[in-house]
């Protein structure tokens, strides 16, 4: 979805891209960092080199998941915090992969540029948007942006935009388009392939270690669900972690990871996908006592355990009622 003012080919949004910026302009990326923001921001910046002044990339969030982490180390990336960044000088904000409604860190922020591939918000006005909802990943719009421009990306910058791609299409079974297959293809002579392999087998870390060697112990297999209660954990990051992991398990089609995270039931639901939809299940057994929802192969619940656990029972008893809750799926 372009604003109706700008148009609809590779070109023409190229050149409406650069007529918003000049050669005085020091302009600033913000992303809610992962890694199709992280590459499509690098993607950005190299369509901007000698168009602009300078370009700094920032993020909103905090990076935890390991193989994230292994993207930013291994290709020498460097994405530092918002508030650890001098912008007193920016003349213009750009953002990628999110809208301004997306994190509340964006709210306040007068962006010239919007790149996205979610759902547009409506009341969303800026000089340039290109959102593609119907895009698998923004990394697939930057790599058209930058063969239009007649730009070859670097190895680190192809690495990256292929990585991107990979990790928003899942590999290619959430939604995607053949422009997501196309940018994927043209990528791949000029990514290094080994680096790919070395993030993607990142998962565990020193920092982890400890959250993995009690995952292997809570681990039980309710028919073809391997569950895993964590109890209480000090960051509910780990939880998606240990269900995307599990979910390789050669037995398992289903992994669902549950933990207390301050005053939250947090529980992760990850499935393969061949029929059932994580969302809709996430909805039927939870979603009358606290939030749930998601998408065909990955859902989220958050559920209040003083709903769930009187002030003089044990929180162990969580551990049951999301197994039960399984055993009825």
């Amino acid at each position: 979805m372009l604003s109706s003012a700008q148009p609809n080919t590779h070109k023409g949004r190229y050149k409406s891209l650069l007529d918003i910026v000049s050669t005085d302009d020091i302009i600033c990326i913000l992303i809610v960092a992962d890694p199709d923001a992280i590459a499509s921001a690098l993607a950005l910046k190299r369509l901007f080199w000698r168009k602009v002044q300078k370009t700094l990339i920032c993020r909103v969030n905090a990076i935890k998941r390991s193989d994230n982490l292994a993207m930013l180390r291994d290709l020498r990336i460097d994405v530092p915090y918002i508030t650890k960044v001098d912008t007193s000088n920016v003349t213009k904000w750009a953002i990628v992969d999110s809208q301004p409604h997306h994190h509340k860190s964006l709210n306040n922020t007068n962006f010239s540029i919007v790149i996205d591939h979610h759902s547009p918000d409506p009341s969303l006005d800026v000089p340039f948007k290109d959102i593609r909802e119907e895009y698998g990943a923004v990394s697939s719009i930057m790599t058209e942006y930058l063969k239009t421009a007649g730009v070859t990306p670097s190895t680190k910058l192809a690495t990256a935009l292929f990585y991107g791609i990979k990790t928003d299409t899942d590999n290619f079974t959430r939604t995607s388009t053949s422009a997501d297959v196309r940018a994927f293809r043209y990528l791949y002579p000029h990514a290094n392939i080994n680096i790919i392999k070395k993030i993607e087998s990142s998962e565990i870390n020193k920092k982890n270690l400890v959250a993995f060697r009690k995952a292997f112990e809570e681990l039980q297999f309710i028919g073809d669900t391997a569950y895993i209660h964590m109890g209480v954990v000090k960051d509910a990051d780990v939880l998606v972690i240990l269900a995307d992991f599990f979910l390789k398990m050669a037995e398992a089609t289903w992994c669902i990871v549950s933990g207390i995270y301050g005053k939250k039931l947090i529980i992760i639901l990850r499935n393969v996908g061949f029929r059932r939809d994580a969302g809709k299940v996430a909805m039927r057994l939870f979603g009358e006592v606290g939030s749930a929802g998601g998408h065909k192969s990955a859902a989220r619940v958050e559920i209040p355990v003083a709903t769930l656990v009187g002030e003089t029972e044990e929180l162990s008893v969580l551990r049951e009622y999301v197994a039960d809750k399984i055993r009825k799926r």
